[in-house]
């Protein structure tokens, strides 16, 4: 089958199973391995898209779930697209909303057909199907499209997650059934099987059967330790080909993407840059710094004398602190911006390491830096 998007692969790392490669989509190319900044509802919080594009991110992440219930997909279509709407013009993934429905818990029933929720706006009731996310999705136009899946918490009983598997599949195979704009639009199918090896292991078996352009890896980073997530994308990883994207799912720590990217994944996504930021905390290439702290109050350097962004070009960790101090959107809008500055740049930084076959050595300095040790294991 002819897919809308491609991968092509550039360079291997000659020590890790690290790679560098392109995403070909019908909104452009998408340099690999990436971070995709999260703009939920149709923007990236306290950012302008334009300030997005100019930061050197490729691809956004939208949600299926937000975007339905607000403003409605049939508003967006109507508006030409969720590109247009936004005024995005570089690739978009949309997320199925199977991770906001898990989240909803006691607002949900979960059946064979699909899931009956309340809204959490205004209570309405709902329900998602796999054919209704893939109509929700093929009205937003993104330019990959996830299929539909229940992710299990953590901790969960085996027979539970493999009840949970099995309907993921089901519901997988109904998605690429009711998907027909495969031209422009790439279905992706995701991995789930909780922390079991043999269930890992069927449902990576199930999902490759179908010849999707792309899989992701569901159902990590949900509250298991460190240790037990890394042991379990360990062997995801390579359950998955060699010439298809691999994307987890909802990681954005740094640590986590170095070690992501070590075990060969492509794409990673998360709300942490532009959460923190609202907070009042700063990613620095040594390490996160908390604005409120007093020991800012007189610092009139900038947040991170290793940085370029508009932000540290600008202003001072002083005047970020007296923003932040005050409850003032533009303290948001600056630390957002430097963070996900920080995180595309430390993918470019990455990318370049791959290519150069130093990826250990650019990791174990980061690592270093940021973490003030070689593991990445925060103090």
């Amino acid at each position: 089958m002819k897919h809308s998007i491609k991968y092509s692969l550039i360079k291997k790392d000659n020590k890790t199973a690290a790679r560098r490669g392109v995403i070909s989509t019908p909104h452009g190319e998408i340099q690999t391995p990436v971070f995709m900044p999260v703009g939920t509802a149709a923007t990236v919080k306290a950012m302008r898209p334009e300030q997005v594009e100019d930061l050197g991110a490729e691809i956004i992440l939208s949600n299926t779930y937000h975007l339905y219930l607000r403003p409605g997909h049939e508003l967006i279509r109507e508006a030409g697209g969720l590109h247009k709407f936004m005024n995005w013009n570089k690739p978009i993934l949309t997320d199925s909303g199977g991770f906001q429905v898990f989240s909803l818990k006691g607002l949900r029933k979960i059946t064979d057909e699909g899931v009956m929720f309340q809204s959490h706006i205004d209570g309405s009731r709902h329900e998602l199907t796999p054919e209704k996310v893939i109509e929700i999705q093929t009205a937003l136009g993104s330019d990959i499209m996830m299929a539909f899946d229940e992710c299990p918490p953590y901790p969960a009983d085996k027979s539970y997650v493999e009840q949970s598997l099995n309907t993921t599949i089901a519901w997988l195979k109904r998605c690429k059934k009711a998907h027909h704009n495969t031209e422009k639009q790439a279905l992706f199918g995701i991995m789930q099987g909780g922390m079991h090896y043999d269930l890992r292991k069927r449902s990576a078996e199930a999902i490759v059967e179908l010849d999707l352009p792309g899989y992701s890896i569901g159902g990590l980073s949900v509250g298991e330790p460190k240790e037990l997530m890394l042991e379990v994308l360990d062997y995801c990883v390579d359950f998955l080909p060699a010439d298809k994207p691999r994307y987890v799912m909802g990681v954005g720590t740094p640590d986590y993407i170095f070690e992501g990217v070590e075990r060969g994944v492509d794409m990673f996504d998360c709300v942490l840059p532009t959460r923190v930021a609202r907070n009042g905390q700063a990613m620095t290439s040594e390490g996160p710094l908390n604005l409120k702290n007093k020991r800012f109050e007189r610092d009139f350097s900038p947040l991170d004398h290793k940085c370029d962004c508009y932000t540290c070009r600008n202003y001072s960790r002083a005047y970020i602190r007296h923003l932040v101090k005050s409850n003032e959107i533009f303290g948001s809008m600056l630390l957002s911006n430097h963070n996900l500055a920080f995180l595309v740049n430390m993918m470019k930084g990455i990318r370049k390491s791959i290519e150069e076959d130093r990826f250990t050595e650019f990791k174990r300095d980061f690592y270093e830096s940021y973490y003030g040790n070689e593991s990445g294991n925060k103090l």
